[in-house]
């Protein structure tokens, strides 16, 4: 299962090796391109050199987003090779200034396609287990692309004249196999596919990626993802054998959920907790921490002490098929083969009356996890569905009155704690109404005009509020800036004293640096990799940082004391290098990875576009910028304003940012749509 789908993810992040490549390369074309064109006394037009890529890449992020809700995934992958591959032909040629801005301006429609939509694709074709570890894809490829371009331009510095042409232009080579595999291996995002109603595909695709041939259960979960916003609540069940009692406070019978067999032959069922468990509370003593964290926290704490699984709920990872309420049947076959175009066409028919001969096939594909009575099409009281993680997805019939427009509610289930053998335990309950039951018929003219108005949904609005923030400090720390021009940072730094014996020039020492760098870089992206499953997004995010505010004040301290020359270079070196892999472990890779977790699938796109649109706007000032920044405050105090934004980006971190390892995609919407968390939350 996870084997192909690594696959499938190695495959999309070349993407970001081209970006990787792309980056190196122009932070050393750039030393010969300025020589060639007379450009030492004009830093602005050196700083447009390098950040019309950038440039780029922001036009075509605006459209990205919802362009891919509208076409798909694939065709903007597709689409970015092309603009890799036709960029590198024009560089090649580019006989003055203003064709290479041309070029590099195409080269950033690939790069801005890339990055946006990589770690979205990412996201939505990986098992919620290993999701952060896929996701880290990108950035491990981006290094590999960025090592592999200098130890290139190293290798061509030493050449009498430098070919800068030909150093820009080999990106078209690598960017022919990426064009190969979005064609004719990458599937389209079964997320996507669902979005649009294209069932059978999107069974196809989930099939291939998940080694099964059930993939009802995570059918059904892609399908509830579909809405956006709606009033989540928090509520808590007690959860166990159906033999068993609860005790006092029970509610009656017909409230209950049942779960299946899920534990030796046992079936079990969940019903309300009635008084509330109290034993865990909201802690509030934090200022300005948002609750949101906190219910993230709690959920994570609870599957540590249970060991990363759970004993109610062994099927972890799982899709299984639901057992009848009353008895034990075989597993059900799959549903989800009937081809529909239009979600709308069958939704808004689903009226539960049917009449001609196609209705069961339509209320099969509305309804494939519910069981039915022999005698007619009548929908259970419950059912559920393992969907991985330790949670459960469960459906409640509801009536008028209760809340709920109508047809059932959505339950997403997480036991506390393991269960002992007859034993009833909490469970935490995130409810709303179901996207796959209910009777939504749809107004075809407020189609185009959804989007952006699901925008105004709460949960929309906080996730939205973490992803650009965490863009914007992550820029400003600085990386991009200090990336492109390493090597003269470096090179000013006196790093050549460090290869004086070895006879090569300073140009070429800076490269070999960097390099080194770059390839030091990668065990520590190993290592980020290892960790993002299992310390969390939010614990490396709290970890790094430090690090990073550490080593840019010693590049301060290094830049602003007199020292002698060999000590000065070993600092700045290894600060660079500090720098660098602290940063591809956390700040590097996270933003993204949480972006293209927190937001709903019908406006996952456009929200990534917004985030990477602010991540591109802060990208160009900050590489626009550095070249005039580096004459008027020295590399002293530019280091010193990196550390302050590092600074306020922990603290963000720490009050802003909750955790989302392990958990299905369509939980994670579900956590930032409850507008007002309880003070005692069992979870």
């Amino acid at each position: 299962m996870m084997d192909v789908a690594m696959r499938m993810a190695l495959a999309a992040a070349i993407g970001n090796l081209l970006q990787g490549w792309d980056n190196a390369t122009i932070a050393g074309a750039v030393l010969y391109i300025k020589r060639e064109f007379q450009l030492q006394t004009e830093p602005t037009v050196e700083g447009l050199i390098v950040a019309m890529s950038l440039i780029g890449a922001t036009i075509i992020t605006f459209f990205s987003g919802p362009v891919s809700d509208s076409v798909g995934r694939r065709p903007m992958l597709i689409l970015s090779s092309i603009f890799y591959f036709f960029s590198g032909l024009v560089m090649l040629w580019s006989p003055n200034v203003y064709v290479l801005l041309l070029a590099r301006l195409i080269d950033g429609f690939g790069i801005g396609l890339a990055v946006t939509l990589v770690p979205l694709y990412i996201s939505e074709i990986s098992p919620p287990e290993i999701r952060g570890l896929l996701n880290t894809f990108p950035q491990f490829t981006g290094s590999v692309g960025m090592f592999a371009s200098y130890i290139m331009v190293f290798f061509m510095s030493l050449l009498p004249r430098p070919d800068w042409r030909f150093m820009l232009s080999v990106l078209s080579i690598p960017s022919l196999v990426y064009m190969f595999l979005t064609v004719f291996y990458l599937p389209e995002s079964p997320r996507w596919l669902v979005s649009k109603g294209r069932m059978n595909e999107a069974n196809k695709v989930l099939q291939k990626l998940r080694g099964t041939d059930d993939v009802s259960g995570e059918m059904a979960l892609l399908f509830e993802g579909l809405g956006v916003g709606g009033q989540t609540s928090i509520e808590e069940y007690m959860v166990g054998p159906v033999d068993d009692k609860i005790g006092e406070g029970d509610e009656s019978e017909e409230n209950q959920l049942t779960l299946g067999e899920l534990k030796k032959g046992v079936s079990w069922i969940a019903r309300p907790n009635i008084p509330r468990n109290e034993s865990i509370e909201i802690q509030k003593s934090v200022p300005f921490m948002d609750p949101l964290v906190t219910l993230f926290g709690s959920v994570h704490e609870k599957s540590s002490e249970m060991g990363g699984g759970s004993t109610l709920f062994p099927n972890f990872g799982s899709m299984s098929s639901v057992l009848d309420q009353h008895q034990q049947q075989p597993p059900k076959k799959d549903h989800w083969g009937v081809e529909n175009n239009e979600i709308d066409e069958y939704t808004s028919q689903c009226d539960g009356n049917y009449s001609d001969e196609n209705d069961d096939e339509k209320q099969q594909l509305r309804s494939p996890l519910l069981s039915r009575e022999a005698t007619g099409m009548e929908l259970k009281e419950s059912c559920s569905v393992v969907i991985g993680g330790g949670w459960q997805l469960a459906w409640k019939k509801v009536e008028d009155g209760e809340g709920f427009k109508d047809g059932f509610k959505r339950i997403y289930l997480h036991p506390e704690n393991e269960a002992a053998e007859n034993e009833f335990i909490p469970a935490a309950a995130l409810v709303t109404q179901s996207t796959h039951f209910a009777i939504h018929p749809t107004e075809e003219g407020s189609k185009s005009n959804t989007q952006w108005r699901d925008l105004l949904e709460p949960g929309v609005r906080r996730a939205l509020v973490v992803g650009v923030t965490l863009q914007i400090l992550q820029q400003f720390a600085g990386i991009n800036g200090v990336l492109y021009y390493t090597p003269q940072i470096l090179s000013q730094a006196g790093v050549e004293v460090l290869f004086s014996n070895l006879g090569i020039s300073s140009d070429s020492a800076s490269f070999l640096i960097s390099g080194i760098t770059t390839f030091l870089m990668l065990p520590s992206i190993g290592v980020a990799m290892w960790l993002m499953d299992k310390s969390g997004r939010r614990s490396l995010l709290l970890c790094t940082i430090p690090v990073l505010i550490c080593s840019l004040l010693l590049l301060v301290v290094s830049s602003a004391v007199h020292m002698d020359t060999v000590l000065q270079a070993v600092l700045s070196t290894v600060s660079v290098i500090m720098y660098f892999c602290c940063f591809v472990m956390g700040f590097g890779p996270i933003p993204n990875i949480l972006c293209a977790e927190i937001f709903p699938t019908r406006v996952r796109g456009l929200c990534i576009a917004i985030c990477a649109l602010t991540f591109w706007t802060c990208d160009i000032i900050v590489t626009y910028s550095l070249p005039i920044m580096l004459n008027w405050i020295g590399l002293a105090g530019l280091f010193g304003l990196y550390a302050v934004v590092c600074c306020i980006a922990l603290l963000f971190v720490y009050l802003k940012v909750p955790e989302t390892k392990g958990m299905p995609l369509e939980v994670i919407t579900d956590f930032f749509s409850v507008e007002s968390p309880p003070e005692n939350t069992n979870l």
